[in-house]
């Protein structure tokens, strides 16, 4: 099985003087593995996420993702790299107020150049799916926060992407939502959906990941799976 992610010696320091924000870090995450990563605040989560996601450049190693080396490419190709091979997540929701459900869903496949009737196509496929169909002409002021959530989702998945990515996914939401979240994330893994979920909720880190990557003080601590445990 292809490896999605590849990390090799990463490191990232945003101060010369200090300690690492991150590294080294040397993992891979395999196609359509479901991993969670944890740890304290300060731990390195947001920075990983932010390098495997290309919004970042690593101060030295290696990142690929899909095959494709990232920390070498210029702003444009890394715009481009988003757009068509990762869709992510966030704890806020981060849709767009002003357009509508299906507009937000079909705003990352514009920007990919995506021929209109496929996205189209598309869109209404994830709404029908994630059970938002009914929301397509609405406003997202309007929806619940797991139902902005699903929205956030289906925009993430509309390109198809190899890699999804979730910050936080269930840590807006009551509980009641959070579950829905929650079952939606298992459900997507469970369809061969590769994800990578940074969280401090631990009982959404076990429900929907069979692997488990915490992070200490910017190096990886444990690396546990469903079957085998790694501690460094």
């Amino acid at each position: 099985m292809a490896n999605v992610i590849e990390l090799e010696g990463v490191v990232k320091r945003y101060d010369s003087a200090g300690a690492p924000a991150l590294g080294p870090v040397t993992l891979t995450v395999a196609e359509g593995e479901a991993v969670a990563v944890t740890g304290p605040s300060g731990s390195g989560k947001s920075t990983l996420l932010n390098l495997v996601a290309g919004l970042d450049r690593p101060s030295e190693g290696r990142v690929s993702v899909g095959g494709l080396q990232i920390d070498g490419l210029g702003e444009k190709a890394l715009a481009r790299f988003r757009r068509e091979r990762i869709g992510m997540v966030f704890q806020f929701f981060n849709l767009l107020d002003d357009l509508t459900v299906r507009d937000n869903i079909l705003l990352p496949a514009q920007l990919a150049g995506s021929a209109r009737g496929k996205a189209a196509t598309r869109a209404a496929e994830l709404m029908g799916v994630l059970g938002i169909a009914k929301h397509a002409d609405a406003y997202p002021g309007r929806l619940s926060g797991g139902e902005r959530q699903r929205v956030a989702v289906a925009r993430a998945l509309v390109n198809r992407p190899a890699l999804l990515l979730a910050d936080e996914p269930t840590g807006a939401l009551d509980t009641a939502s959070g579950h829905e979240v929650r079952q939606l994330l298992v459900d997507l893994h469970r369809s061969g959906q590769t994800v990578v979920l940074v969280t401090h909720d631990l009982v959404l880190a076990e429900a929907c990941a069979e692997r488990t990557i915490q992070l200490v003080d910017g190096h990886v601590a444990v690396d546990r799976s469903r079957n085998a445990e790694v501690v460094r």
